[in-house]
């Protein structure tokens, strides 16, 4: 069985949220240097939105963070929610029974 199951996705929004926690910048000033609504930055810090390509490089300009590594985490994080899709994994196991059929 796949080991994504077993693991809790961890959205990079937690990553983010943490680190200006950490440097004492409020996500309404990051949102201003960051060019972006409060609202938006709020969502992806709480998980709601995800982080994509522009927004890894607008957080990395922001605050140094590598984009390569949020959009990583993005990654991990949109395989391990999905694979805990019940309706997906009844699917993947009809594909796989029928693969091994052949």
């Amino acid at each position: 069985m796949n080991d994504y199951i077993c693991a809790r996705p961890i959205h990079p929004g937690e990553v983010l949220k943490d680190e200006i926690e950490y440097r004492g910048i409020s996500q309404r000033e990051l949102a201003t240097r960051m060019g972006v609504s409060y609202k938006m930055l709020n969502n992806i810090l709480n998980g709601h939105r995800p982080v994509t390509d522009a927004m890894a490089l607008m957080f990395e300009a922001a605050l140094d963070v590598p984009a390569c590594s949020l959009i990583n985490i993005q990654s991990e994080y949109t395989l391990r929610a999905i694979t805990q899709d019940k309706a997906l994994a009844a699917r993947l196991a009809k594909i796989r029974a029928t693969v091994a059929a052949l």
